[in-house]
């Protein structure tokens, strides 16, 4: 069931009114794959706009706070933790891990995913003069804990 159409299927922001308010917490990744010698300029420090990794994590944590000003029917949400990490992976890549968390009547995976496509966005905003063909991959969910539907985890 689309919860976000009402009987008529017409679009409305979903009624949380009654939920409980409960612990919850959403991980999402993304994959940004580039040039070997891109990612060795972002790891060494060579990038010439600054420390690619400090920019793009920031980036991934407003993002996240400002989702319901982007996604239309997200509900504005006073997250409580929003963790963005950055890594090489491999000699080609930089995986992105955000996690957001908070004690809410509606869950996080939206501002988690959103967190790791505006860090992965950043990187490419950064470094696209060196490296145009960069793509950015596997933007998706990878755990998510609380509310009445529970725990779901990616099966690898």
């Amino acid at each position: 069931m689309l919860t976000h159409l009402d009987s008529q299927g017409r679009a409305n922001m979903v009624d949380v009114t009654e939920k409980a308010v409960t612990s919850r917490e959403a991980v999402a990744e993304a994959l940004v794959r580039m040039l070997p010698e891109t990612l060795q300029m972002i790891v060494s420090g060579g990038h010439p706009k600054g420390d690619v990794f400090a920019v793009a994590r920031i980036a991934g944590i407003q993002a996240a706070k400002k989702t319901s000003d982007l996604i239309p029917l997200c509900h504005p949400l006073m997250l409580t933790s929003v963790k963005v990490e950055l890594s090489a992976e491999g000699e080609d890549a930089v995986r992105i891990v955000a996690r957001c968390k908070l004690a809410g009547q509606t869950g996080v995976e939206m501002e988690a995913l959103t967190a790791a496509s505006i860090a992965a966005l950043t990187i490419y905003d950064m470094c696209k003069a060196v490296d145009r063909g960069m793509t950015i991959e596997n933007v998706r969910l990878l755990e998510k804990l609380g509310g009445k539907s529970g725990h779901y985890q990616v099966s690898e």
